[in-house]
C-alpha cells in the first residue's frame, strides 16, 4: 500500500473569517465542484512547511510567513491501494488571494457561513463538527 501526506491549513484573516476555495470539476472529477481550504500532497524530500508554503502560494498567490499551528491529523482513504493522511495547520493572512486554475470560486467564511454552505468538503466539515474550526 502507498502511503502519501498532505498539508492543508486553514487561512483566517483579520475579520476572523475562514479562507475556502471551490474546487474545480474539470481538474479534481473525482470529487466534484467542493469547497475545500488551501493545501496538497507533499513532495517527498522537502519539509512539510516548504509545501504549506507552497501549496498556500500556488493556490491563493498569498505569501505565508508566521509559523502555522497543526490542529489536525486526518485519515483519508480514496483507494485500496493507497493511504492518505491529511495534516491541517491553521494560521492568519493577509491579503486577498487570486484563483489558479485549480479552483473556480473563493471566499471568507466564518463558521456558521461554513455550516449553512452547499458542497463543503467532508474533511472541512469534519473540522466544523470536531470544534476545531471556531
Amino acid at each position: 500500500m502507498e502511503l502519501q501526506v498532505g498539508v492543508k491549513i486553514l487561512l483566517k484573516n483579520k475579520e476572523g473569517k475562514y479562507l475556502l476555495l471551490k474546487r474545480s470539476k474539470e481538474k479534481y472529477p473525482e470529487v466534484g465542484e467542493k469547497w475545500d481550504i488551501a493545501g496538497g500532497r507533499i513532495e517527498p524530500g522537502t519539509t512539510l512547511l516548504h509545501n504549506l508554503k507552497r501549496e498556500i502560494r500556488e493556490e491563493t498567490g498569498l505569501e505565508f510567513v508566521e509559523e502555522p499551528r497543526l490542529v489536525a491529523a486526518q485519515d483519508i482513504l480514496k483507494l485500496p491501494e493507497r493511504h492518505i493522511v491529511r495534516l491541517t495547520y491553521m494560521g492568519n493572512i493577509h491579503g486577498e488571494p487570486k484563483l489558479s486554475e485549480d479552483h473556480t470560486d473563493c471566499g471568507w467564511f466564518t463558521p456558521e457561513e461554513m455550516r449553512a454552505l452547499g458542497g463543503l468538503d467532508r474533511y472541512v466539515k469534519e473540522l466544523l463538527a470536531n470544534g476545531v474550526i471556531q
